[in-house]
Protein backbone atom coordinates (compact mmCIF):
# COMPACT_ATOMS: atom_id res chain seq x y z
CA UNK A 1 0.00 0.00 0.00
CA UNK A 2 2.99 2.22 0.57
CA UNK A 3 4.40 1.27 -2.10
CA UNK A 4 1.37 2.08 -4.43
CA UNK A 5 0.68 5.58 -2.56
CA UNK A 6 4.28 6.94 -3.22
CA UNK A 7 4.16 5.78 -7.00
CA UNK A 8 1.00 7.96 -7.45
CA UNK A 9 1.91 10.63 -5.58
CA UNK A 10 3.81 14.06 -7.19
CA UNK A 11 7.10 14.56 -7.25
CA UNK A 12 7.86 15.93 -3.67
CA UNK A 13 9.21 19.68 -4.36
CA UNK A 14 12.74 20.73 -2.78
CA UNK A 15 10.68 22.41 -0.18
CA UNK A 16 9.02 19.77 1.27
CA UNK A 17 12.08 17.34 1.05
CA UNK A 18 14.46 20.51 3.17
CA UNK A 19 13.05 19.58 6.67
CA UNK A 20 14.20 15.73 6.09
CA UNK A 21 17.42 16.34 4.64
CA UNK A 22 17.73 19.14 7.27
CA UNK A 23 17.04 17.03 9.96
CA UNK A 24 19.37 14.17 8.50
CA UNK A 25 22.51 16.17 8.48
CA UNK A 26 21.67 17.64 11.92
CA UNK A 27 22.07 13.84 12.73
CA UNK A 28 24.80 12.95 11.01
CA UNK A 29 26.85 16.10 12.69
CA UNK A 30 25.39 15.23 16.07
CA UNK A 31 27.19 11.69 15.58
CA UNK A 32 29.96 12.96 14.13
CA UNK A 33 30.89 15.48 17.01
CA UNK A 34 29.91 12.77 19.58
CA UNK A 35 32.87 10.56 17.81
CA UNK A 36 34.89 13.10 18.14
CA UNK A 37 34.34 13.87 22.04
CA UNK A 38 34.98 10.54 22.37
CA UNK A 39 38.38 10.51 20.54
CA UNK A 40 39.58 13.48 22.11
CA UNK A 41 38.89 11.50 26.06
CA UNK A 42 40.99 9.01 24.12
CA UNK A 43 43.86 10.73 22.84
CA UNK A 44 43.97 12.88 25.88
CA UNK A 45 44.68 10.08 28.39
CA UNK A 46 46.64 8.08 26.01
CA UNK A 47 48.96 11.20 25.96
CA UNK A 48 49.58 10.73 30.06
CA UNK A 49 46.57 13.10 31.38
CA UNK A 50 44.83 10.80 33.30
CA UNK A 51 41.93 13.26 34.85
CA UNK A 52 40.83 15.54 31.73
CA UNK A 53 38.75 18.25 32.91
CA UNK A 54 35.50 18.35 30.37
CA UNK A 55 37.30 21.88 28.68
CA UNK A 56 40.53 19.81 27.68
CA UNK A 57 38.23 17.63 25.74
CA UNK A 58 35.90 20.61 24.32
CA UNK A 59 39.40 21.74 23.11
CA UNK A 60 40.70 18.56 21.98
CA UNK A 61 37.76 17.74 20.19
CA UNK A 62 36.99 21.36 18.31
CA UNK A 63 33.96 21.56 20.07
CA UNK A 64 32.48 23.98 22.23
CA UNK A 65 32.02 22.96 26.06
CA UNK A 66 28.12 23.12 25.96
CA UNK A 67 28.47 20.35 22.63
CA UNK A 68 29.89 17.87 25.09
CA UNK A 69 27.09 18.21 27.77
CA UNK A 70 24.78 18.06 24.87
CA UNK A 71 25.56 14.63 23.80
CA UNK A 72 27.06 13.44 27.61
CA UNK A 73 25.00 14.53 30.80
CA UNK A 74 27.79 14.37 33.15
CA UNK A 75 31.56 13.21 32.49
CA UNK A 76 30.71 9.70 33.68
CA UNK A 77 28.34 9.13 30.67
CA UNK A 78 31.42 9.65 28.91
CA UNK A 79 33.56 7.72 31.12
CA UNK A 80 31.01 4.83 30.42
CA UNK A 81 31.49 5.61 26.66
CA UNK A 82 34.71 5.87 26.83
CA UNK A 83 35.10 2.57 28.45
CA UNK A 84 32.82 0.84 25.91
CA UNK A 85 35.46 1.39 23.08
CA UNK A 86 37.96 -0.01 25.15
CA UNK A 87 35.97 -2.76 25.58
CA UNK A 88 35.46 -3.41 21.82
CA UNK A 89 39.06 -3.04 21.19
CA UNK A 90 39.91 -5.68 23.97
CA UNK A 91 36.99 -7.95 22.74
CA UNK A 92 38.78 -8.04 19.19
CA UNK A 93 41.92 -9.23 20.78
CA UNK A 94 40.23 -12.07 23.35
CA UNK A 95 38.26 -13.33 20.51
CA UNK A 96 40.83 -14.06 18.17
CA UNK A 97 41.33 -17.66 17.06
CA UNK A 98 44.24 -19.62 18.92
CA UNK A 99 47.17 -20.67 16.50
CA UNK A 100 47.28 -23.87 18.73
CA UNK A 101 44.66 -27.02 19.43
CA UNK A 102 46.44 -27.82 22.46
CA UNK A 103 44.75 -26.28 25.71
CA UNK A 104 48.53 -25.74 27.26
CA UNK A 105 49.42 -23.86 24.80
CA UNK A 106 46.34 -21.54 24.44
CA UNK A 107 46.91 -20.88 27.75
CA UNK A 108 49.76 -19.86 27.18
CA UNK A 109 48.59 -18.02 23.95
CA UNK A 110 46.95 -15.82 26.55
CA UNK A 111 49.88 -14.35 27.86
CA UNK A 112 50.83 -12.36 24.68
CA UNK A 113 47.37 -11.53 23.65
CA UNK A 114 46.94 -9.99 27.24
CA UNK A 115 50.36 -8.50 27.44
CA UNK A 116 49.36 -6.67 24.46
CA UNK A 117 45.84 -5.47 25.15
CA UNK A 118 47.21 -4.51 28.69
CA UNK A 119 49.82 -1.97 27.06
CA UNK A 120 46.86 -0.80 24.96
CA UNK A 121 44.59 -0.57 28.36
CA UNK A 122 47.63 1.03 31.03
CA UNK A 123 47.05 4.20 30.44
CA UNK A 124 42.92 4.21 30.60
CA UNK A 125 43.75 1.93 34.04
CA UNK A 126 45.41 4.93 35.44
CA UNK A 127 43.06 7.27 35.01
CA UNK A 128 40.53 4.78 36.37
CA UNK A 129 42.80 5.00 39.18
CA UNK A 130 42.49 8.72 39.16
CA UNK A 131 38.94 8.98 38.34
CA UNK A 132 36.91 6.35 40.60
CA UNK A 133 36.35 8.51 43.19
CA UNK A 134 34.24 10.44 41.25
CA UNK A 135 32.44 7.86 38.94
CA UNK A 136 29.90 5.54 39.78
CA UNK A 137 30.83 3.34 36.19
CA UNK A 138 34.28 3.23 36.93
CA UNK A 139 33.98 1.80 40.27
CA UNK A 140 32.39 -1.22 38.72
CA UNK A 141 34.73 -1.34 35.79
CA UNK A 142 37.94 -3.14 37.02
CA UNK A 143 35.71 -5.87 38.20
CA UNK A 144 33.98 -6.43 34.85
CA UNK A 145 37.44 -6.82 33.56
CA UNK A 146 38.85 -9.27 36.01
CA UNK A 147 35.38 -11.24 35.84
CA UNK A 148 35.92 -11.14 31.70
CA UNK A 149 39.14 -12.36 31.47
CA UNK A 150 38.35 -15.15 34.14
CA UNK A 151 36.02 -16.78 32.11
CA UNK A 152 38.06 -16.60 29.02
CA UNK A 153 40.68 -18.57 31.06
CA UNK A 154 38.29 -20.77 32.26
CA UNK A 155 37.16 -21.37 28.92
CA UNK A 156 40.20 -23.28 27.60
CA UNK A 157 40.55 -25.50 30.73
CA UNK A 158 39.41 -28.81 30.22
CA UNK A 159 37.16 -30.09 33.52
CA UNK A 160 39.69 -31.92 35.38
CA UNK A 161 41.77 -28.71 35.80
CA UNK A 162 39.35 -26.33 35.88
CA UNK A 163 38.11 -27.92 38.80
CA UNK A 164 41.57 -27.25 40.62
CA UNK A 165 40.68 -24.07 42.11
CA UNK A 166 44.26 -23.88 43.73
CA UNK A 167 45.48 -24.14 40.49
CA UNK A 168 42.90 -21.58 38.74
CA UNK A 169 43.36 -18.86 41.23
CA UNK A 170 46.91 -19.01 40.09
CA UNK A 171 47.05 -18.78 36.71
CA UNK A 172 44.29 -15.75 36.90
CA UNK A 173 46.32 -13.61 39.12
CA UNK A 174 49.68 -14.29 36.87
CA UNK A 175 47.21 -13.58 33.98
CA UNK A 176 45.92 -10.50 35.55
CA UNK A 177 46.72 -7.09 34.61
CA UNK A 178 48.20 -5.96 38.33
CA UNK A 179 50.65 -8.83 37.56
CA UNK A 180 51.67 -7.30 34.44
CA UNK A 181 51.68 -3.60 35.10
CA UNK A 182 54.04 -4.84 38.25
CA UNK A 183 56.39 -6.86 36.39
CA UNK A 184 56.33 -3.85 33.69
CA UNK A 185 56.37 -0.84 35.80
CA UNK A 186 56.81 -1.13 39.25
CA UNK A 187 60.10 -4.20 38.44
CA UNK A 188 61.04 -2.10 34.97
CA UNK A 189 60.87 -5.61 32.22
CA UNK A 190 60.34 -4.97 28.70
CA UNK A 191 57.43 -6.11 27.28
CA UNK A 192 59.21 -8.74 25.49
CA UNK A 193 60.99 -9.75 28.98
CA UNK A 194 57.39 -9.38 30.72
CA UNK A 195 56.30 -12.04 28.64
CA UNK A 196 58.92 -14.35 28.58
CA UNK A 197 58.87 -14.72 32.49
CA UNK A 198 55.14 -15.14 32.39
CA UNK A 199 55.48 -18.41 30.29
CA UNK A 200 57.94 -19.84 31.82
CA UNK A 201 56.01 -19.37 35.29
CA UNK A 202 52.80 -20.58 33.49
CA UNK A 203 54.39 -23.57 31.80
CA UNK A 204 56.12 -25.01 34.74
CA UNK A 205 52.14 -24.65 36.41
CA UNK A 206 50.22 -26.08 33.71
CA UNK A 207 53.34 -29.06 33.03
Amino acid sequence: MALASLSLSPDPSPDAEAPAVSADGRRRRGQDSRARIVAAMLDIIRDGEVSPSADQVAAHAGVGLRTVFRHFEDMDSLYREMSGVIEGELRAIAEAPFRSADWRERVVELIERRGAAFERITPFKQASEALRHRSKFLNGDDSRLVAALRLILERELPPPVAQDRDLVEILDALLGFETWSRLRRKQGLSEAATQAALEKAVRRLIA
